[in-house]
């Protein structure tokens, strides 16, 4: 007896709910698509990090933003020697002529001991491309005072893969420094005498202003304090290239030295009650009399003046002031003969010029007698 065959044969595409071949591998294509996609997308958010990674780092390191940002920095770390090799920040005589700027400057005050130790705050604001040059503008604060400057940069060829700048227009500025007073003054506490700066060296005259290199951005404090003279600091910054920016100082004289002045003084009148005439020369006071003089006059002071030295253009001068001196003498009148003594109190106003002297004392010249 045959057996029963209960089992349904298999198909010959397989089990009813498999996937046909064609839709199998639609399925497939549809994933390596979506597949790749993500690759792509992927690929593509990794070259946009990349890129934003690049421009931060060009931003911070390589672009002209970066290249002026050294350049502060080195001025705020006092480092003026390496400020001086960025390319484009030392200057030559053709750039001084175009500027208007006489080729005579000192370049005295282009070191660490003369540059402001306050210099910070220091942010780009602004940066834009004009012609090939590259103007950064940045704001930051010196001495107190805010400021903002902007720098011409320009692209100086290649370092490696990214690109190698420098200075169009040096950053440098111009300090016009005139001081009435004193011929040694100070800048951000560095000590100056105009002959060592000046064009005209010893020959220079006191009131000529003299013209000093700067580095731009910065603030120079310039002052007097001798044992003659002194000022308090006066106060200028200096933020645009090859900018003139002027600094006008009036110094005082100090206590010590108008008490030598009064020692001059007082020590010259003395002198002058040695003269036993009724008119001592050279001297600010004397005695008219038409009666015959019998004794030679005996001169001396009564009562010195209370001497002040002013300012006076280059110098000094003495003020105006009273004093009295006292003569004594016998004469005898010209209309009886009779004979008598004179003692009398002589007022007198004494002033005069001070000339400093190149070793640096002073020479006294008193006015003319008021008698």
């Amino acid at each position: 007896m045959e057996q029963a065959v209960t089992d349904a044969a298999p198909s010959r595409g397989g089990s009813a709910d498999a996937p046909s071949p064609a839709t199998a591998i639609r399925r497939r294509e549809r994933g390596r698509t979506a597949e790749v996609a993500g690759f792509v997308v992927v690929g593509l958010l990794l070259v946009a990090a990349i890129a934003a990674g690049f421009a931060a780092l060009y931003r911070v390191f390589w672009g002209p933003e970066a290249f002026v940002e050294r350049y502060v920095g080195m001025l705020a770390d006092g480092r003026a020697a390496d400020a001086l090799t960025i390319p484009g920040v030392a200057v030559d005589s053709a750039d001084l002529e175009a500027a208007g700027i006489p080729t005579t400057v000192s370049d005295a005050l282009l070191r660490g001991s003369a540059l402001s130790d306050d210099l910070g705050d220091v942010k780009v604001i602004a940066s834009r491309m004009s012609e090939g040059v590259v103007e950064v503008t940045l704001s930051f604060s010196a001495a107190g005072q805010e400021g903002r400057s902007t720098f011409r940069v320009e692209q100086d060829g290649w370092s490696g893969l990214v690109p190698a700048w420098r200075f169009e227009t040096t950053p440098l500025a111009v300090l016009d420094v005139t001081v009435r007073g004193s011929m040694r003054f100070t800048v951000n506490g560095f000590e100056l005498d105009k002959r060592q700066v000046s064009p005209d060296g010893a020959d220079a005259a006191p009131l000529d202003p003299v013209s000093m290199l700067v580095f731009a951005p910065g603030a120079y404090a310039v002052s007097v304090d001798t044992s003659a003279a002194q000022a308090a600091p006066v106060r200028a910054l200096a933020q645009q290239s090859l900018a003139a920016v002027p600094v006008d100082v009036q110094a005082r004289p100090t206590d010590e030295f108008n008490d030598i002045i009064t020692g001059q003084v007082h020590d010259f009148l003395e002198q002058c009650t040695t003269q036993r005439v009724l008119q001592p020369t050279g001297c600010p006071f004397g005695y008219e009399t038409y009666e015959r003089v019998i004794t030679p006059p005996t001169w001396s002071i009564a009562a010195q003046p209370n001497v002040a030295v002013v300012p006076d253009g280059a110098y000094w001068a003495i003020a105006p002031a009273g004093a009295i001196a006292h003569i004594e003498m016998d004469v005898q009148s010209i209309y009886d003969g009779s004979i008598f003594h004179v003692s009398q109190d002589v007022t007198f106003t004494i002033d005069g010029a001070i000339d400093i002297l190149p070793d640096g004392s002073a020479a006294i010249s008193i006015g003319s007698p008021d008698v």
